[in-house]
């Protein structure tokens, strides 16, 4: 629910807000305006992973679900009320931005807790199968967003400018009260309660969860280059991808269908590369993975640039389910069991945020830019090619916890001989 609220975003900054909220006579200048405020939301993620992250390693990772999911209720909510900046002037892009940076503020507390909560409470040797379920809601999210957004655009084209998109926005809402309701009903985990009880009854004074995760720091900025390929995969292919297509000529219409077609594809393929990630190791797949999105970039835009709606489509599907979905259902169990269980939210947000900050936030912005500045998608391909080998080197020099159940079968020969070592827990 919540990442439907971030994907409706990214949507409808790709053929939306270029024109409700920076018209102007140059439509590559809208929308690299439009990406800017894309990318300006960013910037608070980072912090509001480092807060909730706080929050969920003090408190529970429950509080820190309950909160983010009502402040991007809210927020999302608030965006599909702004009026045009033909009706409010400068004001327009003005409120878009500062709701946008309240999204990036709540959406940055939003996977720490629930990659920790889920990993948590999985069985021996099913933590990858049980954390990319988590990538399988991000999957229905975007069915949702899409479907919504695709639904409203087949209308009259005016009316989808003007009321058509504000619609699912206003939903947000909605979700919102149901996930606070289902969100009431989770429990802390085991390993999470033994903590707090260990701490209570030892009298211990709480160290900083911020401290305890740079406590080490090779992990803490291994994290987050290791999230650098994975937080473009999306963005690159799903939303500069649809801007480019728009500009190729092709209806938006046919992005947002695909877009679905992805998000169905990626809810049932995300727990089979979880899967196969208990059953080869994590970093095997993530490294393929990398090398794999590297490699299918190029042909994903030589079909987006076909104009045929099955083409886009299939190349959609290379360039986003088969590499991008399977980083994406391994990354967050990975960083999981980079951190103790004291850190563990603050550190997995570290990670999670500030590569998705860096990397994701300004990756259709600086799509733009190059292909404009060009004339040629291959600027592009050649800045995934290296993104993708930052996260192929420092995938390969991470380490995980001692105690990270099955480590000596799920990790190299390397993380066979720390597996051995007695456990801090």
């Amino acid at each position: 629910m919540e990442y439907f609220d971030y994907y409706l975003y990214g949507l409808a900054s790709a053929t939306v807000f270029p024109a409700v909220f920076f018209p102007g006579d140059n439509p590559v200048v809208g929308t690299l305006s439009s990406f800017a405020s894309f990318a300006f939301g960013f910037l608070l993620r980072p912090i509001g992973g480092l807060v909730f992250g706080h929050i969920g390693d003090r408190m529970g990772r429950k509080t820190t679900l309950m909160i983010t999911v009502i402040g991007m209720g809210i927020s999302t909510a608030a965006i599909g009320l702004i009026p045009s900046a033909s009706t409010i002037g400068i004001a327009a892009p003005i409120l878009l931005l500062f709701f946008r940076m309240l999204q990036g503020l709540f959406v940055g507390g939003e996977m720490g807790g629930a990659a920790a909560l889920v990993v948590e409470h999985a069985p021996a040797g099913k933590r990858g199968l049980y954390g990319a379920l988590l990538i399988s809601g991000a999957g229905i999210a975007n069915v949702a967003s899409a479907g919504l957004m695709a639904a409203f655009g087949a209308g009259p084209k005016s009316f989808f400018m003007e009321w058509g998109w504000r619609v699912p926005f206003l939903l947000a809402l909605v979700l919102a009260i149901v996930a606070i309701v289902l969100r009431s009903k989770l429990e802390e985990s085991q390993e999470f309660k033994e903590l707090s009880a260990n701490r209570e009854s030892a009298g211990a004074k709480r160290k900083s969860p911020l401290r305890e995760a740079f406590r080490h720091p090779k992990n803490a900025i291994l994290g987050i280059l290791i999230g650098l390929p994975q937080s473009i995969a999306g963005y690159i292919v799903l939303t500069f991808g649809l801007a480019y297509m728009v500009s190729k000529g092709t209806q938006a219409q046919v992005g947002f269908i695909g877009t679905m077609i992805v998000g169905v594809l990626q809810i049932f393929v995300a727990p089979m590369w979880g899967s196969l990630s208990d059953k080869i190791g994590r970093r095997k797949v993530y490294i393929g993975a990398c090398i794999a999105f590297a490699l299918l970039v190029y042909p994903t835009f030589a079909l987006f640039s076909t104009q045929t709606a099955i083409l886009i489509w299939l190349g959609m599907i290379v360039g986003f389910v088969i590499p991008g979905v399977a980083m994406q259902g391994t990354l967050q169990t990975m960083l999981v069991e980079m951190f103790d269980v004291e850190a563990r939210t603050t550190g997995v947000n570290i990670g999670y945020q500030i590569s998705n900050t860096i990397g994701g936030g300004f990756a259709p912005l600086i799509a733009t830019a190059l292909s404009a500045a060009f004339g040629s998608v291959w600027p592009v391909i050649i800045y995934v090619a290296v993104i993708a080998l930052i996260g192929v080197i420092a995938t390969a020099y991470a380490s995980f916890r001692p105690d990270t159940e099955d480590a000596g079968r799920l990790y190299d020969s390397a993380a066979e001989a720390t597996a051995t070592e007695p456990s801090s827990h």
